[in-house]
């Protein structure tokens, strides 16, 4: 009884292979665009329904997959409804072009209110206490003001070059006092620099 049973879905298995072998083969092909300005939409999902397997729309909205007369072809796109189209079964020309329009999916959404202050009289008073610089150079001025532009270069890494001869300088000065004591670096800006850096770290507390 189990062999009959196989025996039977092999047959039904060939015969709807042997029916699919008889369908003509179309290269499916077109142009995605917008229904309302007829703009392309690229990277628009193109597959057929039966075996959910299709491509995408390049950067000017055209596609082609190859496909049976009689397919129905699924069109999707983020931000547009989906559509389909059957494609007929009475074509003798292997190739078959179409021009999709795909209508805008619009979601409405309800109004919201994002404060970033507790209440409005509070932002009320914040926004007019703001000292907003009103021309180009007075905004220049503010940010060309020493201590911020002191910050910014302290936030930026030293170039290539500046760490070569900082390199350069510190071996120079090894080969210089070789064999003795160096000298103390009260007067480098660098050292302190450093000095101070690893303060902030907390590299001087005790383990």
């Amino acid at each position: 009884m189990r062999n009959l049973i196989l025996l039977v879905l092999l047959i039904t298995a060939v015969q709807l292979n042997a029916q699919d072998s008889t369908k003509a083969v179309i290269q499916f092909s077109g142009l995605v665009v917008t229904g309302d300005s007829l703009n392309p939409v690229p990277f628009t999902t193109v597959y057929r329904e039966r075996d959910q397997r299709g491509s995408i729309t390049d950067n000017v909205g055209f596609f082609s997959i190859p496909a049976f007369a009689g397919d129905t072809i699924k069109f999707s796109g983020i931000g547009y409804m989906p559509e389909e189209y059957i494609i007929p079964d009475t074509l003798s020309n292997p190739r078959y072009n179409i021009v999709q329009l795909l209508s805008r999916d619009t979601i409405q959404l309800n109004t919201t209110y994002v404060y970033p202050w507790p209440t409005k009289e509070r932002f009320k008073q914040d926004f007019l206490a703001l000292d907003i610089p009103r021309t180009e150079e007075e905004l220049a001025e503010k940010n060309l003001e020493a201590a911020m532009m002191y910050e910014r270069m302290r936030e930026i890494d030293p170039s290539a070059a500046e760490a070569y001869r900082y390199a350069i300088t510190q071996e120079s000065n090894k080969i210089s006092y070789a064999g003795q004591l160096p000298t103390i670096s009260l007067m480098n800006p660098i050292a302190w620099a450093q000095f101070i850096q690893a303060w902030r770290n907390g590299d001087f507390k005790r383990q």
